[in-house]
């Protein structure tokens, strides 16, 4: 795991300090330089950093690995694009050996949970600075901040708990499977002038808010600390990219880059790009 330096709640931190690179062999590198135990974080006390180089390249199969799955959890929607895409990829993984079986997404609308932690820790960050700057900010950010005004401490360590019973709902999946499999997102990417609280269009039907609708499944590994990643499946009908998610095990991050290196390998999308005007 990567050490978080700038994690001022070093017990209950919900960010991650991840690489973001063109391929899974990068990634390894990245990582590689990256992780290992620093005493500034208590998480990477104790844990070796494992040989990432090695594990991010596309060797063996998947034959003998479960992989459940899930397109969305119940009632949020999925546009048809990304759909065909993670089904496509889902077929990639059962051609590389992997036995695949479906979870039903049940107890991951965790949307309100994320956002009493998250808001919490923005506001009791950024209050002053929202206080003094306030015009230079951007409203999203300012209603963000603003918005967990009227969470309780009770409200904020109930939510704590839910968190907890998300990471034991995420640990009985992975106790009979060895990944999760999921869209990284819910259509492909948002205007770069979209209101975060305002609506979301997901094939012609508009949908209110932004967070639980367009990335229901990035927030639940957030705040469990399980590995992800997400990578290039396919492209939607407007060009732009659509992305694969993979979960692995609590602090297996090695075997997770292996199943992503290998995925990598039978597709082509790393060398194509998306169609911009």
């Amino acid at each position: 795991m990567i050490p978080h330096s700038q994690a001022q709640d070093l017990f209950g931190n919900q960010t991650y300090v991840t690489p973001t690179t063109r391929t899974v062999a990068d990634t390894g590198l990245m990582l590689q330089a990256m992780a290992g135990e620093h005493p500034c974080d208590p998480w990477s006390i104790g844990v070796a950093a494992a040989d990432y180089v090695a594990a991010a390249q596309p060797q063996g199969d998947l034959r003998g690995r479960r992989i459940l799955y899930c397109l969305a959890p119940p009632g949020r929607p999925v546009s048809a694009d990304v759909a065909r895409a993670f089904e496509a990829s889902l077929d990639k993984l059962r051609a590389l050996g992997a036995e695949l079986e479906p979870f039903g997404g049940d107890g991951f609308d965790v949307e309100p949970v994320w956002r009493a932690i998250n808001h919490t820790v923005w506001r009791t960050r950024f209050a002053a600075v929202v206080a003094q700057h306030r015009e230079a900010l951007s409203p999203t950010f300012v209603r963000q901040v603003e918005s967990a005004a009227a969470f309780t401490a009770v409200a904020y360590q109930q939510a704590m708990f839910e968190r907890s019973q998300l990471f034991l709902r995420v640990q009985a999946l992975l106790g009979r499977a060895d990944l999760l499999a999921m869209p990284t997102i819910t259509r492909t990417a948002l205007p770069l002038e979209q209101d975060l609280f305002g609506q979301i269009e997901i094939d012609g039907q508009d949908y209110p808010d932004v967070r639980a609708n367009w990335f229901p499944w990035t927030m639940p590994f957030n705040m469990t600390g399980h590995p992800a990643i997400s990578l290039p499946c396919g492209f939607g009908c407007d060009g732009l990219p659509i992305g694969l998610q993979l979960v692995g095990q609590f602090r297996g991050d090695a075997q997770l880059l292996r199943a992503a290196a290998l995925y990598e390998s039978v597709h082509d999308f790393t060398g194509r790009w998306p169609a911009l005007p």
